[in-house]
């Protein structure tokens, strides 16, 4: 097993070391690049030679790589522009991250908890109109953009019936204690209920409408793999020995199925940051995917590369753990 992992840690640092060299040649191919974004209107021949010279630009490119990596390393992307200007781009990143897991938190388990049991059903009434419906409703999850799904949301549960919020993560002026930066756990921590509640209503909206392709994707794997594991030989030798139905679903058909859903769900975690883009955007919940949209649009690129590094991170480490998982599932992987 700990060779399995030293394997797959190593396997992670080439994923990462690669993207940080695509990631350095996109940043300087750029229009102007970051001193231009620095400086803006400010920007002379004089101040744009000083600060290239300040900034290093002005060595060899395989130089200036190093010295990006090593920054990198030390958690140094240099201050931001536009999305908190003259904040340290690293606590930008820091401030930003709660929000985004909280929301992904959340989003995730809604897509867990309804896609895996409904998927199970469903390929247990195959061809019923219980499967048949949970199929189009799954695709419709799928078909419908994030943003169009978010913006009804928002018209219908905040604007038209005033039910949940409408954008933001808590409500302004409350008296709330900031202890870890989740604002619900804060709550809860501080026996701040009525903090706590608000909190968790801000993220109903937001994660309802980014759990919708990723329940979709675990219902029709989970469906799939269920329909494959049931017309395996050991389940019908399991039935023919009159072995109890929960016994059948639990030790035979759910721990079989559940390794390509476990595949898919550290995917869907990993992928939940390009659907918090527009999911942050359209309620202003402030968190690393609104962070990333105002950089990209305002080039601030300190805060966009740390951004882009650290979703990079974020996505390998999930496919470790579930690797990792996968291994304890099935034990043949480890040898692979």
């Amino acid at each position: 097993m700990i060779r399995f992992i030293v394997r797959r840690l190593i396997q992670m640092a080439g994923v990462v070391l690669v993207l940080s060299l695509l990631l350095f040649m996109w940043l300087r191919s750029l229009p102007g690049g970051t001193v231009s974004a620095i400086l803006g209107e400010r920007q002379t021949p004089e101040r744009r030679a000083a600060l290239e010279a300040a900034l290093g630009l002005d060595q060899p490119i395989w130089v200036q790589y190093g010295k990006f990596l090593e920054r990198a390393v030390h958690g140094n992307f240099g201050v931001s522009t536009k999305v908190l200007p003259g904040t340290d781009a690293f606590e930008v990143f820091l401030m930003r991250l709660p929000a985004t897991i909280e929301l992904s938190l959340l989003a995730m388990l809604i897509a867990v908890s309804l896609g895996i049991p409904l998927g199970y059903l469903a390929a247990k009434r195959s061809g019923s109109v219980f499967d048949n419906s949970a199929v189009v409703f799954s695709l419709v999850g799928v078909a419908v953009p994030v943003f169009f799904l978010a913006f009804m949301l928002k018209y219908w549960f905040a604007v038209e019936w005033n039910i949940l919020p409408v954008s933001g993560r808590q409500t302004v002026g409350i008296d709330a204690t900031r202890i870890t930066g989740f604002f619900v756990l804060d709550g809860l921590m501080t026996r701040e209920w009525d903090a706590a509640w608000d909190a968790f209503k801000h993220l109903i909206l937001p994660a309802v409408a980014l759990a919708t392709i990723p329940f979709a994707v675990i219902f029709r794997i989970t469906r799939a793999a269920v329909l494959d594991v049931l017309d395996e030989d050991y389940v019908r030798t399991a039935e023919a020995k009159g072995l109890t139905s929960r016994v059948i679903r639990g030790r035979h058909v759910l721990r079989n199925a559940m390794l390509p859903v476990t595949t898919t769900i550290g995917l869907q975690i990993g992928a939940l940051l390009a659907g918090a883009i527009l999911t942050e955007t359209v309620f202003s919940f402030p968190g690393l995917g609104d962070a990333l949209a105002i950089s990209f649009r305002d080039k601030d690129y300190a805060v966009l590369q740390v951004l882009i590094m650290a979703a990079a991170a974020i996505y390998v480490v999930v496919n470790l753990l579930v690797d990792i998982s996968y291994a304890i599932i099935d034990p043949r992987v480890r040898t692979r």
